[in-house]
């Protein structure tokens, strides 16, 4: 569910007017609504509210400072994958000890900070690292927790950029050499190793990879000795939303199928949802500058491309479009398209659309989740503002990049 509705044939974010709010911060615009944020938050909290889990929330899924405050003080954690995401998360007012820390590149400076800060802990992805961590933690005199990121070979049945669970996939460490690991503890003095975390995978919209993948660690814990002393069982994120025609399952539908393993594990139990808080919670806004017919193809040119919104030309994902205002004249089929001299530079293809003509605005859909925060300045174009809606009001919580910013950190020499 979500906060953008039409009433008398306008597009609304909760009680804001989007041809409003166009007209006050213009396009392109990233619309989020802080209802749909933190009702989703609370839904998943509500569902697991037997084990009382921490729930840190993925920055990167999108890392707006407002995003980050607003989840904090409704009681969220922090997933970080960068020293970049350990700054915003501290500076969002997150208590270090909510910061659970990601990444199978973790830099020597990432890890000095992130172990001066004094995070929960770090989900390790190989042995290299550990003995970074290790090396790093006996220069501050600091023992520190490390949770092992365990690749449970479960097919996430998503798409191939995104699935991360499977042996052949970059992330983690086999069962095989996290026993070894976990056998040899007492070589790493400086580390505890304190947890067993797990990631199959983004946009999951069943629940059986989750109970696959979650019965093979748990299993995996309970072969261990019992002075193995792992106390966290993170089971990271990847829950789907709805774009098109997708069926995922809810936060309750979820529970319940993984709350039984869940509770017999006697683990404290982490999670780090990203998509499913923040996806359906944003909007990306744009303006049709021009509409191209050709013997073959119509064209609606708009003002926000690849560089705003790159999932479409990634990972051929598809996003909604709506008008904000309902339009008469039936529909034509069409392709949206942005500015950027790419030809994958499309924000839909082949789509049943209103008679769009240039001026008009229109909404892409599901656009929260990796839509600002994989934005880029391609072909030199400055980034979209950012505002969030709370009930009847429209607040800027990131200003348009201008043509000074595209070059602010460039030396001419």
């Amino acid at each position: 569910m979500h906060d953008f509705v039409r009433r008398n044939g306008r597009l609304y974010c909760e009680g804001v007017d989007l041809e409003k709010a166009v007209s006050e911060f213009g396009t392109p615009l990233f619309v989020y609504s802080r209802n749909t944020l933190t009702g989703h938050f609370l839904k998943l909290k509500d569902a697991f509210r037997e084990i009382d889990p921490l729930i840190c929330y993925s920055v990167k899924a999108n890392s707006n400072l407002a995003i980050l405050k607003t989840l904090v003080q409704e009681g969220a954690g922090l997933d970080i994958v960068s020293g970049g995401e350990l700054f915003r998360a501290l500076k969002s007012g997150c208590p270090p000890e909510k910061i659970v820390y990601a990444s199978v590149g973790k830099t020597d400076r990432e890890i000095e900070e992130a172990v001066a800060g004094k995070i929960l802990f770090f989900n390790v992805e190989s042995e290299p690292e550990m003995e970074r961590i290790g090396l790093i933690a006996r220069k501050y005199g600091r023992r520190v927790k490390i949770a092992l990121r365990i690749n449970p070979d479960v097919e996430a049945k998503t798409h191939k950029f995104i699935t991360t669970g499977k042996i052949t996939n970059k992330f983690g460490i086999d069962l095989d050499n996290a026993a070894r690991i976990i056998r040899l503890r007492a070589k790493y003095r400086s580390l505890d190793i304190c947890g067993l975390h797990m990631h199959i995978g983004s946009q999951i919209t069943e629940g059986e990879p989750f109970l696959a993948a979650i019965n093979k660690v748990a299993g995996f814990a309970r072969s261990l000795s019992a002075d193995a002393d792992i106390r966290y069982l993170n089971i990271g994120g990847g829950l789907g939303i709805i774009y098109d025609r997708e069926n995922p399952q809810t936060a309750l539908a979820f529970s319940r199928k993984v709350l039984p393993v869940l509770k017999k594990s006697g683990f404290k139990i982490i999670m780090e949802p990203g998509r499913f808080i923040c996806g359906n919670a944003g909007i990306l806004v744009s303006r049709v500058i021009y509409v191209k017919r050709t013997p073959l193809k119509k064209f609606i040119i708009v003002d926000a491309g690849m560089n705003d919104l790159i999932r479409p030309a990634l990972y051929g994902a598809f996003h909604r479009i709506e008008p904000l205002k309902s339009m008469r004249g039936g529909l034509e089929r069409a392709d949206v398209v942005g500015p950027i001299c790419e030809s994958g530079d499309f924000l839909a293809k082949d789509r049943e659309l209103p008679r769009f003509k240039q001026g008009d605005c229109l909404a892409v859909m599901s656009a929260g989740a990796y839509g600002f925060s994989m934005s880029s300045n391609y072909n030199s174009r400055p980034r979209a503002a950012e505002i969030m809606v709370r009930g009847n009001h429209a607040v800027l919580i990131r200003r348009r990049e201008d043509y000074a910013d595209l070059v602010r950190n460039e030396i001419v020499v």
